[in-house]
């Protein structure tokens, strides 16, 4: 066996294992879970409120906590890091776009609870003074850093799909005596809005599947919140904090129909993604 045939082998064995475990865990999921999906009990857990000393234990509170700081993350990193990444590509100079590339690969590796921590200290302290409304523990404080935290991997994904213009495009922009902006809002950016858009996609599942962070600034309410201020608890969140002395109760089963919930939502994501690189391949 030559080396090739071993490399292609090893590859097709660890996409296997990949998918196998990924099937495993949808259908331990699905196993734990079943109880729920086969007494209709499922859809009745996502349209109702949590409330176990009434015998209510809906996570419809925790999926409207998560899909606001999702989507308030994505609201505040989008600009940032769209701005950040034309800086690096098209308008700085190549040795200030080289340091700010490392900078940017290096705030993806710290780990989320340093985010969490700067989080606890210094913003939520910030949003409570300056609003001067409840504990400064809530969505908005909650999507502020998580946007700091999914924003270096859509810098990095927005500046490789600017970066992946032809430069034929950009050498013909140039003949024609266009400035690095008129470059960027005519060329680049209407070239790239597939990988634009994949960078939301992508961020959005970084987000949803964060703990940490909604868990340590989010405050961890069970209500359903009725302004950026108020705080919330997020699907992830309520995975990691409830704890059931009776493994058949329905509040212990709540975990698995939250966790079949953002499995939705992760294979929703992926699959859009795939769409979305079929048809760059195609534009190619």
């Amino acid at each position: 066996m030559n080396r090739a045939t071993l490399a292609e082998a090893g590859f097709l064995g660890a996409a296997v294992l990949s998918a196998s475990l990924t099937a495993l865990i949808l259908m331990f999921m699905l196993f734990l879970g079943f109880p729920l999906l086969r007494g209709g009990h499922f859809f009745t857990l996502l349209t109702t409120s949590w409330n176990p000393d009434k015998g209510l234990f809906g996570i419809y509170p925790m999926l409207t906590g998560t899909l606001s700081i999702v989507f308030l993350s994505l609201l505040w990193a989008f600009p940032l890091s769209l701005g950040t990444s034309a800086l690096m590509s098209v308008i700085a100079p190549p040795v200030f776009s080289k340091f700010c590339k490392k900078t940017v690969q290096m705030l993806t590796g710290i780990p989320t609870v340093i985010y969490g921590f700067v989080g606890v200290f210094l913003l939520v302290p910030f949003i409570r003074e300056v609003f001067a409304s409840g504990s400064g523990m809530s969505i908005l404080s909650a999507s502020l850093m998580l946007s700091m935290v999914i924003s270096p991997t859509m810098i990095l994904i927005y500046t490789d799909a600017f970066e992946s213009v032809p430069a034929s495009y950009t050498a013909a922009a140039d003949a024609l005596g266009a400035t690095p902006v008129q470059k960027l809002i005519y060329v680049i950016l209407p070239y790239s809005r597939d990988g634009i858009f994949s960078g939301i996609v992508l961020s959005a599942g970084r987000a949803m599947g964060d703990t940490i962070i909604a868990l340590m600034i989010a405050g961890n309410a069970v209500a359903v919140p009725g302004s950026v201020l108020d705080s919330a608890r997020a699907l992830t969140s309520h995975i990691a904090l409830v704890i059931a002395a009776d493994f058949d109760s329905i509040e212990f089963k709540t975990i698995f129909a939250a966790g079949l919930v953002l499995y939705a939502f992760a294979a929703f994501i992926i699959f859009i993604a795939r769409i979305i690189g079929r048809t760059g391949m195609k534009k190619i």
